[in-house]
Order: C-alpha cells, then structure tokens, then sequence
C-alpha cells in the first residue's frame, strides 16, 4: 500500500510532545517524525537560516510522501511558515500544505483569559519575532500580550537537568520576570514544545488561578478540525498506524533522549 504519512517537523525533540497528543487524537493516521537534531537549536539563528533549514526538511519530508506537514516547533512556525506556504508552496507543490503551532493558540487564547493579558514564554527567536503578539491581536485586538525571553530552558530540558534545583533558579527567575511586567496576566502560554517538561515547574511559581496554555492538545484538536473540514486531504494521508522518526543526528544519540518528550521509546533511522 502506498505510504503517505503525515509528517512532523522539529528542530529538535521538542515536537515529539505535540506529536504524542496529535497521535492520541488520531491515532488510525500515519505519521513521520523529522528532528533537525545536528543543527539544534533553531531560537538563535537568523529568519534566513531558519527559514532555509525549514524548507530543507519540508521538501524532504514531501519526497518522502508526506502531503501534510505539522511544523511542531515555535521558531519554524515563527520564522519560517508564512514565507513556505505564500511563496514556495505554489511553486513546488501546491497540492500539499505545511501547517504551524502558533496559530492554533493564539485562534482561542484570547478565550481563555479572563483580564484580557496573556504571558509569553519562548525561545529568543520566538520573542524576536513578535509572532505571537501579532497572530493573537489579528483574533483579539484588544488582548495585551507580553513576552519573555527563556534561553536556558531548552537546553535544561534537553541535557535532562528540567528536574533539578537549577531548573527552578531560571524558572523563577523568568516567570517573576513575565508577571513584573504585567501584574494582570492571568494566562499564560508555553511558547517552545520543550517546556511541556517544565510545566510543573512553571505552575509551582505561577500565582493560583493562571491559566498555563499548553500547545500539544490545542494544535491535535486543531488538526482534527483541520482533517474534518478539509476530506480531501484527510483521504490523501495513509491509515495503517505506522509510526517512522528521522534526525540529522545519529540514530542512537536521538533514542536516547526521544523516551523523555514521547513517552516511550522510539527506534530511529538517521536521515540521509
């Protein structure tokens, strides 16, 4: 049978903790993981580099038969995403379409907070990028959103130090830093798929009755949405409940660390 999975895109691991929500949600689906592990992380480099990078792996991932891509990951989406889908779908394959992470959020962000401001916390790329102030007031004009920047984060998560005592010094430091900037915040959004791993963390410094938004769920319910509205694209994807993950890293240095953000383990091949 013809195999035409739909594929997952992430910088890193990060995108694994939206895939394990997406693959709950639709679980008869086949679904090919990409993490661009050897060029890791995206947060400080240039929109040209991201942007270049991201092309990179959507066409590889449409060589390898995936009509619908998920860019689970915030700097791509940010960075990378509109340029893909206004300038080089079109011109390469304009029967696919390359979906993100931000605008699922930030379409229902502005109907879960209550005082009308929402907490960003993101990788410096994301904040640089101001994506998610200016997707969120297109849906809510009226929504004050501030940002903060979290640069230590995801490599804590990814060196699996997001459980220790110096995980809860930047933590705080950068959740104390968000809420001095607006005292009325009462929702706030993790930015980057890592911080789902330091969602405890995060709630434990949060003042009760903050609302912390994470994107996992929101971007599955969203593809759902997606698969029902759009039937042709939906019987275009493969159904056998095939599961195949790539990296740009070894095969044995991605398995090692995938289990923390998947919740299982994962055999990998290293793509080529």
């Amino acid at each position: 049978m013809e195999y035409r999975p739909i594929g997952v895109f992430d910088s890193g691991f990060g995108g694994l903790t939206v895939l394990k929500e997406i693959e709950q949600a639709l679980p008869r689906y086949d679904y090919l993981y990409f993490g661009d592990n050897a060029r890791a992380p995206y947060g400080n480099r240039s929109f040209e580099t991201v942007y270049a990078y991201t092309l990179e792996a959507v066409q590889w991932l449409f060589s390898r038969g995936c009509p619908l891509i998920i860019l689970a990951c915030n700097t791509a989406s940010a960075k990378a995403l509109r340029t893909i889908q206004q300038k080089d779908l079109p011109r390469i394959a304009p029967e696919r379409r390359v979906l993100g992470v931000l605008r699922p959020v930030t379409e229902i962000v502005g109907k879960i907070t209550r005082s009308g401001h929402i907490g960003i916390l993101a990788t410096a790329g994301t904040v640089a990028s101001q994506s998610y102030a200016i997707e969120t007031r297109k849906f809510f004009p009226d929504i004050t959103v501030v940002q903060e920047a979290c640069p230590m984060w995801v490599p804590l998560v990814e060196n699996n130090e997001y459980d220790g005592e110096g995980a809860d010094f930047f933590v705080h430091q950068h959740v104390d830093r968000l809420l001095a900037a607006d005292r009325r915040i009462d929702t706030v959004v993790l930015g980057c798929t890592h911080y789902p791993l330091l969602e405890k963390k995060i709630k434990r410094h949060l003042p009760a009755g903050v609302t912390v938004v994470s994107q996992g769920v929101i971007v599955a319910k969203s593809l759902t949405d997606y698969l029902i509205r759009h039937p042709e694209m939906a019987e275009r994807c493969t159904t056998q409940g095939r599961r195949d993950f790539y990296s740009s890293e070894t095969a044995d240095v991605f398995e090692r660390s995938a289990a923390l953000f998947y919740g299982r383990p994962v055999l990998c091949r290293q793509k080529t």
